[in-house]
């Protein structure tokens, strides 16, 4: 009786062996470093006061509520570094992480870009954490085999396997555009947002972020190349320092295209190159066509302006371009946007010079006439509050500001005069 006992669990085992896939080994690593992040967010509404006495004299009541949000997250450093998305986090006056162990932890935020729609997070707890390892996207292949792992509709640590659907897609929400992501069928949900998508060896190819509410199985992922780049500007300063080449472009019209000798209907035409900036270091010239920024093809100018936000300053940028019938592969590092610049960009494009006041803001002390400003009406002792809903309050303010509305087709403007405030949008 016992050698049939001791037989038959043997079996048992040996059936556990055989069915410990791919997949399931993936899943036993790499389980352990995917968290639940949980965050509450407190919002303020308008409540209906009790008569039109009340709303006359008193306003209506406001109640402020706490609201709770939910996303996953994936540890990448035993200290408790947590990768997740930006509006994961956005907002939230509460942060708490639960690890795959039942442990919760509260987490502070390192730091956040909303543009690559990326968070970086610090456990306040004891370590050293389980963590997974950040791999590359720059080998992936389309119909490979991919997992994701996180907490869809707060239902922790579920799994789900598909393939690589596509690369170098481009998002469009209502107010930014999101590029480069890894379009996926393995299903992922509200509540998926910034757990990790991993390939057949468990490393992270990227972090899920976006789904089509309208569709089935179309998920997609922040490249891990585009993460790393970007998690490392938030750990080390706190935020992305934007990557200036020194190009502009223009769309490519197909009298443009002829002219050039391009037939094709994509890619970007370099219509100017700053002096002494590293697209002319790196020898790229007016007239060039980009088809390419990294392995993803450039469909038009904003697609190109698009995919070079997502570089960092000193983050390598390698460009196939058109030139003379030929195509070329050219390589670029970024740099920061000169400091110097900014202020001669506003000069150029709007018409105006501004200076720093002590508790006001940025005051306009000279119009040029004819410009953009002049003829909105603009007149020197306006003030600047805002600079496309961000507050200005000094001149770091205002150039940060400028520098992420450099590739922008117009600016929004909150001016002050006198008692008085108005938004006005302007052609940039």
């Amino acid at each position: 009786m016992i050698h049939a006992l001791t037989l038959t669990l043997s079996l048992v085992s040996g059936d556990l062996q055989s069915r410990r896939s791919p997949v399931v080994q993936v899943v036993e690593q790499v389980s352990p470093s995917v968290v639940y992040v949980g965050t509450v967010q407190m919002v303020e509404r308008s409540l209906r006061s009790r008569s039109l006495f009340d709303d006359l004299f008193y306003g209506p009541s406001e109640e402020r509520r706490a609201v709770e949000g939910l996303g996953s997250g994936v540890i990448i450093d035993a200290s408790g570094i947590v990768i997740t998305n930006d509006h994961v986090i956005r907002g939230a006056s509460e942060i708490h992480v639960v690890l795959a162990d039942g442990r919760q932890l509260d987490a502070e935020v390192i730091g956040a870009d909303a543009d690559a729609d990326l968070a970086v997070l610090k456990l306040l707890g004891k370590g050293p954490f389980p963590t997974a390892r950040l791999g590359t996207s720059s080998d992936l292949m389309i119909g490979e085999t991919v997992i994701a792992i996180g907490s869809p509709l707060g239902l922790k640590k579920t799994v789900t396997v598909g393939v690589v659907s596509a690369l170098g897609r481009t998002i469009r929400s209502d107010s930014r555009t999101f590029n480069d992501f890894i379009q996926t069928d393995a299903s992922i949900n509200p509540g998926n947002s910034g757990g990790p998508l991993l390939n057949i060896d468990g490393e992270i190819i990227g972090i899920n972020s976006a789904i089509v509410a309208s569709a089935q199985n179309i998920g997609f992922a922040i490249p891990a190349d585009k993460v790393r780049r970007i998690v490392t500007e938030l750990t080390q300063f706190g935020k992305v320092r934007p990557a200036w080449v020194g190009i502009d472009v223009q769309a490519l019209t197909p009298e443009l295209g002829r002219q050039l000798g391009w037939d094709r209907t994509f890619g970007a035409a370099i219509s100017n190159v700053e002096p002494g900036s590293p697209a002319e270091k790196a020898g790229l010239q007016r007239g060039d066509v980009v088809m390419q920024v990294g392995t993803t093809q450039v469909e038009d100018a904003d697609d190109f302006q698009s995919r070079l936000r997502g570089f960092t300053a000193r983050s390598p940028v390698r460009l196939q371009i058109f030139r003379g019938g030929s195509a070329l592969e050219v390589a670029i590092t970024p740099v920061e946007f000169p400091a110097e610049l900014v202020d001669s960009t506003v000069w150029d494009r709007l018409g105006v010079r501004l200076k720093p006041m002590q508790g006001v803001g940025m005051v306009i002390s000279t119009v040029r006439p004819g410009s953009v400003a002049a003829q909105v009406g603009l007149r020197p002792g306006d003030v600047i509050r805002k600079l496309n809903n961000r507050p200005v309050t000094n001149v770091n303010d205002f150039r940060e500001a400028v520098i992420q509305a450099r590739a922008s087709r117009s600016v929004l403007l909150l001016l002050v005069r006198g008692q008085r405030g108005y938004y006005l949008t302007l052609p940039f």
